[in-house]
């Protein structure tokens, strides 16, 4: 299973070594060492999961949440962090996060729920945010500031398909044999239309 995750960790150490081992996994780390980066990758970047520190320069983990959360952003959030009183957890779970690791903690315990946040939210997402739109695959709408914006199906097709592959080339044959499926022959250049 191919993943995206920011992380986003002020202590170099600890965030070199959390990033080498989520890639020996094979997932696509972003790494970020300050709230006020962190927040600019969870904003503008797709990821299938956010690791965060509460204490960090700048922008704090609970702010960073709580901004997630009110743009609409649902990729699961496991915050790593060492303040581990019950209101700290509670905090965090309040804000939004979907799960809560208490510093120092085993590299194995850190990957298994990893893995099970990953496992979780491997389903098909239904809704996608970008910029001020927001695409639901469910019923097919595309929206921008309460307001319907109208689409040909071939074209939400292709704007769910780019959605769905964040971050990846997607060369002109693979488009049209996912969007339009692989029995269909046209010039390659069509697609650009």
């Amino acid at each position: 299973m191919t993943a995206t995750i920011i992380l986003v960790e002020d202590d170099l150490t600890l965030r070199t070594a959390i990033a080498d081992n989520l890639r020996a996994q094979g997932w696509t780390v972003h790494p970020a060492a300050t709230g006020d980066l962190g927040l600019d990758l969870c904003l503008e970047k797709a990821a299938d999961l956010i690791l965060l520190d509460i204490m960090l320069p700048g922008v704090n983990g609970y702010e960073i949440c709580s901004s997630i959360r009110r743009e609409k952003i649902e990729t699961p959030i496991l915050m790593l962090t060492a303040k581990g009183q019950d209101e700290d957890v509670v905090r965090g779970l309040e804000l939004g996060a979907d799960d809560y690791l208490v510093k120092p903690f085993a590299l194995p315990v850190l990957l298994a729920r990893v893995k099970a946040l990953l496992r979780r939210t491997n389903q098909e997402q239904d809704v996608y945010a970008f910029g001020s739109y927001t695409l639901t695959l469910s019923s097919r709408s595309l929206e921008t500031e309460g307001k319907t914006v109208s689409l040909t199906p071939k074209e939400f097709d292709l704007l769910a398909y780019f959605l769905k592959n964040p971050d990846r080339a997607l060369s002109r044959r693979k488009i049209s044999q996912d969007v339009w499926g692989p029995g269909l022959h046209f010039l390659p250049r069509n697609i650009d239309r």
